[in-house]
């Protein structure tokens, strides 16, 4: 049995819950949480003996390459995009995709998924505490109620939330730790996953089912402040159990976080019928640690296990399960049909704001997503689809104390949403010739919001208070939204093209946008956010390297924002331009080199009201012109592995003014995996190495500079073993 104690003792904190509230994971005897108690049921501790598998590492790009030691010979790939919903090939994609290999996820063994996402152009994932984050994808790092809708992270093609409820640090709702691979798809995706897909699309991928014989993984792995984590896999031809555990003791003081995380999957045929069925668990129990504030502080060594907010905390549960039905009709038909169900709930202290309120939310949703492929012809294929989805979500703020007559004690918000969402869409590909394909598609969304306030009143204040909080009456509000895309690819030279891609994507407001209003707003008039974008690119490879290279401009107008008044309204636009690099080289069987970079630039493309001065023209805060990634890899004793890894990121303002800046950093990782023998491996990462002083996030907010203070170097240690 597992229980739960304080991340740091076995005392509870004052101002915190207690240790039977947190439900941590560690060593027997007391109560556990429910949802870790489920796991215990099937998991036991007893199981989680040391092992991973560290096979073949291949390198980040649309085409990986795949080495498999001293003995193995160059194969490069056709990959296959699973987040193109149709199977399409990578080298007849319209845009840019960039994906994150099995092998190359063991190499990393990320704590935090910003980890392995580095190995893409154009992604930033800013790391908060612990497991939090905000997202940046072709685009600046996105804050407030709605940023997070302009980004749909998924599993399995599958938004890990529903349409209207998206949450900024979603992603650690993932089995990332679990995944077959990451794939990135940058830029507006709405055709294929309609509203919120702005900016691009993260999609975890599970494992693979195939036959074979049965087989297991089990790994123990410890590190820098009581890092432990332990983690089983067991495989047989057509099902899939894993499970991770982790518990992160934290680098800041009275900070730190247990997480438990599962995936099932099950797969069948009957006749042309293929049915995979899939089931993820996952469990957050999180003490967070809040900005340090300061002129510089991050440089400051007697501050960096500094932690203002030891009272804020995350807990977060969610239960993911679906089941693809794919029938293969002929040689020219086939048909898609994936039902669904999501559960997610989540409680933290919101010790960002003064008077730090605790927020409850909680959604389910029934939905599916379906699609009829056909080939028309030689020539032409077409493909067609329609997604539904309901969904019913819930948010409570409450305060314990008062802050003052306009923030009072008690209940702040108290509401439900039901939403319900249909979307067809369709796509057509045209084989012009032997070189050129040609697609278009268009996607059309109906999206409906029925509101339920559940407070009494119009606000929580007594009367003739200007009350920070508003809660609008009840009522519904709809949104319909098109979106299309047309491209092509050019073959210019065997295994080698160019592409363009003319899209267009929206995203609805989310419903913390339209009904957690602030300052005597009593109800919105807002648009759907659009984003108009075209993208060129060149891509190729040969027998030792690849590349990709795309341009982009996207104009995005219908901007929600929060003014000064803290009232939100639609109307505003912003600009992002930019230029993406990828390349891999394997100059020899033992040797490779991988790099990737962007440059954009993200401006203020009209006055938007959330500042004393016009800001039109001026740099988005939080968006570095320049990031990037480079990993030399050495193979020795067969299978066995050295990597170093360079990160950059570069300057950038932190205020919208751009009165103030962060300069950047540099940071130097290096991991190991040794062979021992065909069973046994043992693994070390360092990371940041030179021990750089550096925040993770920069901002400025309230008068101060404040920073998420990145850890100094630390080491990990894995033993892993592969029956």
């Amino acid at each position: 049995m597992l229980t739960q104690i304080n991340a740091h003792n076995n005392s509870p904190k004052a101002g915190k819950r207690s240790a039977t509230e947190q439900g941590h994971l560690i060593l027997p005897n007391k109560k556990v949480g429910r949802y870790a108690m489920a796991l215990a049921r099937y998991l036991p501790l007893t199981l989680l003996l040391p092992l991973i598998f560290i096979g073949e590492v291949s390198l980040a790009n649309e085409l990986p390459i795949n080495q498999a030691g001293a003995d193995k010979e160059l194969v490069i790939e056709e990959v296959v995009i699973k987040g193109s919903r149709t199977g399409q090939k990578a080298s007849q994609w319209l845009g840019s995709v960039y994906s994150l290999t099995e092998s190359e996820l063991q190499l990393v063994r990320h704590r935090h998924i910003t980890e392995a996402l580095v190995r893409a152009p154009g992604v930033w994932i800013s790391r908060g505490n612990g497991q939090e984050h905000l997202t940046a994808l072709r685009s600046p790092v996105l804050t407030g109620a709605g940023a997070c809708g302009a980004f749909v992270m998924a599993e399995d093609n599958i938004p890990l939330r529903a349409a209207g409820f998206c949450n900024v640090n979603q992603l650690l709702e993932a089995t990332s730790e679990l995944a077959a691979g990451i794939e990135v798809l940058p830029g507006p995706q709405s055709v294929l996953y309609g509203s919120n897909a702005l900016h691009g699309v993260i999609n975890i991928l599970s494992p693979p089912l195939y036959g074979g014989r049965s087989s297991s993984r089990m790994a123990l792995e410890t590190g820098s402040h009581d890092y432990y984590r332990s983690q089983f896999v067991h495989r047989t031809g057509n099902s899939y159990l894993g499970f991770d555990g982790t518990r992160d003791g934290g680098y800041k003081d009275d900070a730190g976080f247990d997480q438990q995380k599962a995936k099932l999957r099950y797969g069948a045929s009957l006749g042309k019928v293929d049915i995979i069925s899939s089931a993820a668990f996952t469990n957050l129990n999180q003490e967070t640690a809040g900005f340090v504030r300061g002129d510089d502080a991050y440089k400051d060594s007697d501050r960096q296990r500094e932690n203002p907010n030891p009272e804020a905390y995350r807990d977060v549960r969610s239960q993911r399960w679906n089941t693809r039905f794919e029938v293969t009709v002929d040689a020219a038909t086939q048909w898609t049909f994936t039902p669904y169900v999501r559960n997610t709930e989540m409680e933290f202290l919101m010790h960002f704001v003064p008077w730090q309120p605790l927020e409850k939310n909680s959604h389910y949703s029934l939905g599916w997503q379906s699609g009829l492929k056909q080939r028309l012809n030689q020539s032409l294929v077409l493909n067609l689809g329609l997604d539904g989805e309901y969904t019913r979500g819930e948010l409570q703020e409450t305060q314990s104390q008062s802050f003052s007559p306009a923030i009072p004690s008690g209940t702040h918000y108290d509401y439900r949403v039901a939403a319900q969402v249909v979307s067809p869409f369709a796509a057509l590909s045209w084989q012009l010739n032997s070189a050129t394909t040609i697609s278009a598609g268009l996607r059309y969304e109906w999206l409906h919001y029925d509101y339920d306030n559940k407070a009494p009143g119009e606000s929580p204040c007594a009367g003739g208070i200007d009350c920070r909080f508003i809660r609008p009456e009840d009522g519904t509000d709809s949104y319909n939204n098109a979106s299309w895309q047309f491209g092509a690819v050019h073959k210019i030279y065997p295994r080698h093209s160019v592409f363009m891609n003319y899209a267009r994507a929206y995203r609805a407001p989310q419903t913390t946008e339209l009904y957690r209003l602030q300052n005597g707003q009593e109800d919105v008039d807002l648009d759907a956010e659009t984003l108009d974008s075209i993208e060129l690119g060149l891509r190729g490879e040969s027998e030792n390297w690849q590349y990709s290279i795309a341009a982009y401009l996207m104009k995005k107008d219908e901007v929600i924002f929060q003014n000064s008044q803290r009232h939100n309204i639609s109307g505003a636009s912003t600009l992002h331009k930019g230029l993406e690099v990828a390349a891999s080289w394997t100059p020899t069987r033992d040797w490779y080199l991988q790099l990737n970079g962007s440059y954009a630039r993200h401006t203020y493309d009209s006055n938007i009201a959330i500042s004393a001065v016009n800001i039109d023209g001026n740099e988005i805060d939080t968006a570095p012109r320049y990031t990037g990634s480079a990993q030399l890899g050495h193979y020795f004793f067969g299978h066995s592995l050295v990597e170093l890894e360079w990160l950059y990121l570069g300057s950038y303002y932190t205020d919208p003014e751009n009165q103030h800046s962060y300069p950047g950093h540099q940071l130097v990782n290096m991991r190991v995996n040794w062979e021992v023998s065909r069973e046994w491996k043992l693994a070390l990462r360092v990371h940041n190495v030179a021990d750089e002083n550096y925040a993770d996030r920069a901002d400025y907010g309230f008068g101060q500079e404040r920073y998420f203070i990145g850890e100094p170097r630390t080491a990990f240690i894995e033993i892993s073993r592969e029956m």
